[in-house]
């Protein structure tokens, strides 16, 4: 259909990002909530394979692996450190930069392929749940994993159990991948959240997703929901790009209107699995 995702910003808040050449010059901007470091980098991988799903060109693979949204502008916060951890507090420092810098970016979407199952976390009183549903109020579409920690019930992450954001699980979870160095097997977290909150919203393929890795001109394959969420993130960019007035509640109703029934459980597979070419039409 011609849609790139361009002009359109997205904003990544993950472990940075590599400037690999399948971004060309659409690194538009990068803050460093961990070490201060002014330049882009990544020093686990993570986000720069979540970036790349979102909006990488293809142009080490000869296109072959291609973003959802290879002409969108990335805006990548680093909130985790080199292991993949983090603190609430450099998440929540981080959604307020987002918002602070979003007109001067054009920041329309923001991916959180990022997740705590903690009790202390579960509650939508929660500071990042308070976080993310600040950013949805100021207009942007929140996109949040659903986390990694089904199959059983009330297993969503937070801040994915908000009630305002987009929440991604996995449709291919039946699939055994490697997930951080664990073999898993239906690991898609489940709703409802303790408020009986109906979660994931959508899903899309996490199971075995290739993208680029935090080297020169290669790739590597991950699995999780947090590569689901940036394959929602980019149709959404590519949504936008098509009706740039479209709300963040305009564009949630449309994920739900367009989402295709797989037949699972509510609480499983939330309004169906993603289906772009409908979603866009």
């Amino acid at each position: 259909m011609g849609l790139t995702g361009r002009g359109i910003g997205v904003a990544v808040l993950d472990t940075g990002i590599y400037p690999h050449e399948d971004f060309e010059h659409r690194i538009t901007a990068f803050t460093d909530f961990v070490n201060r470091r002014k330049a882009p980098y990544d020093d686990n991988g993570h986000g720069t394979h979540i970036s790349a799903i979102i909006g990488g060109s293809g142009a080490a693979s000869g296109g072959k692996y291609q973003g959802v949204a290879p002409g969108c502008s990335l805006i990548s916060v680093k909130v985790l450190d080199s292991r993949g951890n983090g603190f609430a507090s450099d998440v929540l420092a981080g959604l307020r930069w987002i918002r602070d810098n979003r007109e001067k970016y054009g920041i329309r979407i923001i991916n959180i392929s990022v997740g705590s199952f903690s009790r202390k976390t579960m509650s939508e009183n929660s500071a990042l749940v308070k976080g993310v549903n600040a950013a949805w109020d100021d207009g942007m579409v929140v996109v949040v994993a659903a986390g990694n920690n089904g199959p059983g019930r009330q297993t969503i992450t937070t801040p994915g159990i908000s009630r305002k954001v987009i929440t991604v699980g996995c449709s291919d979870d039946h699939k055994e991948v490697d997930v951080m160095g664990n073999r898993m097997v239906d690991y898609s977290g489940r709703g409802p959240t303790g408020a009986c909150i109906c979660k994931p919203d959508i899903v899309a393929p996490g199971s075995s997703i290739v993208s680029c890795s935090n080297c020169p001109g290669e790739y590597m394959v991950k699995s999780g929901t947090s590569m689901s969420t940036p394959l929602v993130a980019g149709a959404i960019a590519l949504l936008l790009e098509k009706h740039p007035e479209m709300s963040n509640k305009d564009v949630k109703l449309r994920i739900r209107d367009r989402a295709v029934d797989m037949g699972l459980p509510r609480d499983q597979q939330g309004w169906g699995m993603l289906d772009v070419r409908r979603l866009v039409e």
